[in-house]
């Protein structure tokens, strides 16, 4: 069995595979990658199996020393000074640093074979609110990995375009609360410009922007909550779960993210412009 040393993790990098999907009910998140299409296309490019765990990391800084020889695909947004959206062979003993991405925020680094940890309740995903799975990674930490079990697909070059630089525009559909807010406030909603809050994490994305306009006070009892979900706490300005969203809530959702959207949403980064327009 191969493995890999991590050197440095830069500002966070942790093992994510699909989540722990159907579990809900039982009080426990999904988690799992933040961009499912990004992490897919890493295990694809690999030659992995659906749901193999890879590595996740945010903004850069990941460094990686390969103690064997491995076949990896970097993924996600564009970091510098490394192959992208290609299977790539480390050599034994080299060594991968992830320099800052041009664009977007989350990097997928697959090695064919998967991150082979224990999983936990069906995932070997870090889940940072709950604390299931692993510990994001550390300096120093080896990580094994499996075995090969699918042939290689054969592909040179995935052509995928990069997380969006600018603005991005995210569509949206009223949610179960939308009636607890005025339609002064919904057009608000769906016209301002967002600024990303440095807040935000594999959580939720938080937006900085002019405050909604309720229509009701009041409390509401906790109900259930799900990825892409647009929540108005008392600020009056949006928090968009993401992978590590709590089960429930107690704040109205106003509206839900389209699911075609959702991975460009983990993409965004602190002070990039959103807009959220109605689908």
């Amino acid at each position: 069995m191969s493995s890999l040393t991590v050197l440095e993790t830069g500002p966070l990098a942790t093992i994510q595979d699909r989540g722990r999907a159907g579990q809900a009910a039982l009080g426990v998140p999904s988690s799992g990658a933040c961009d499912r299409s990004s992490y897919a296309l890493a295990n694809r490019l690999v030659g992995n199996p659906v749901g193999a765990a890879a590595l996740e990391v945010t903004y850069g800084g990941l460094t990686i020393h390969a103690d064997g020889d491995l076949l990896v695909a970097i993924t996600g947004a564009p970091c510098t000074g490394v192959p992208l959206n290609a299977p790539t062979v480390l050599r034994s003993g080299s060594v991968l640093h992830l320099g800052p991405p041009a664009s977007g925020l989350r990097t997928y680094v697959a090695v064919r074979g998967g991150i082979a940890v224990p999983p936990v309740l069906g995932s070997r995903s870090t889940d940072l609110l709950s604390g299931l799975g692993p510990p994001p990674l550390t300096a120093g930490q080896t990580l094994q990995v499996g075995s090969p079990v699918h042939p290689m697909p054969g592909v040179d070059l995935a052509p995928v375009r990069d997380p969006a630089p600018g603005q991005v525009v995210l569509r949206v559909t009223p949610g179960p609360r939308r009636d607890w807010f005025t339609d002064a406030g919904w057009a608000v909603l769906t016209s301002q410009v967002y600024e990303v809050s440095t807040n935000s994490n594999r959580v939720g994305v938080r937006l900085d922007g002019a405050p909604l306009e309720r229509a009701r006070t009041g409390e509401l009892a906790s109900e259930g909550m799900a990825r892409g979900a647009i929540q108005i706490p008392p600020s009056g300005t949006p928090v968009i779960f993401l992978a590590d969203h709590p089960v429930t809530g107690g704040y109205p959702v106003i509206a839900y993210v389209a699911a075609a959207d959702l991975d460009a949403c983990a993409q965004v980064r602190p002070g990039q412009s959103v807009r959220l327009i109605s689908a």
